[in-house]
């Protein structure tokens, strides 16, 4: 079989026997590996929901860098998938109060709320379901921290923005309920623990 030529693009990962990865400090290499790919949400580093110094004067730098010491404090930040050895994709799903404010009526004293604000597909496996397993994925990582509601804020597939928070849809298939609007776009929708996905 002839070799694949360097300009050709990779070839996809069979993601039969995806698995995810809680980030870590002895882990967060499979973090940095994902966001350094080209297309990768570098220009972020998943801070946009975080509490960030300067927020307005942040680079890019200084965005991974807080991102780095909050993993490295122990912090929750998410899981990456990982398949064929390789990161593959990215759900920041935390404690709700290592967020800044998300929605405006937000209850901050609530304790054991997880909340699902983002996820990262490289563009070759969009549609491939990398990002529905990455969601049964989070939901089963946040109970089993100990999370007693997950709430997520998607939209409708046809908003032109917030898209990277996931589309109401494929909550609405895992059990989530929809209870509020954040903004114009974001809906607010929850699921219990006593509540297991379908």
């Amino acid at each position: 079989m002839p070799g694949r030529s360097s300009g050709s693009p990779p070839e996809k990962p069979d993601l039969a026997h995806i698995r995810f990865v809680d980030v870590t400090p002895s882990t967060r290499g499979a973090f940095e590996s994902l966001f350094e790919q080209p297309g990768a949400p570098k220009y972020c580093w998943c801070m946009a929901w975080r509490p960030l110094p300067n927020r307005g004067q942040a680079e890019n730098d200084d965005k991974k860098r807080s991102m780095m010491a909050l993993i490295d404090a122990g912090t929750p930040v998410g899981i990456v998938a990982e398949a064929e050895g390789r990161p593959v994709g990215w759900c920041s799903v935390a404690p709700r109060d290592t967020y800044r404010k998300l929605t405006p009526r937000q209850d901050q004293g609530a304790a054991g709320v997880w909340s699902i604000v983002c996820f990262y597909e490289p563009r070759d496996l969009r549609g491939s379901g990398l990002a529905t397993a990455l969601l049964d994925a989070a939901v089963e990582h946040a109970f089993a921290k100990g999370a007693h509601i997950i709430e997520a804020y998607p939209v409708e597939k046809a908003s032109p923005s917030y898209r990277f928070m996931g589309f109401r849809d494929m909550f609405v298939a895992r059990g989530f309920v929809e209870t509020g609007v954040a903004g114009s776009r974001r809906l607010v929708m929850r699921l219990a623990a006593e509540n297991p996905p379908r």
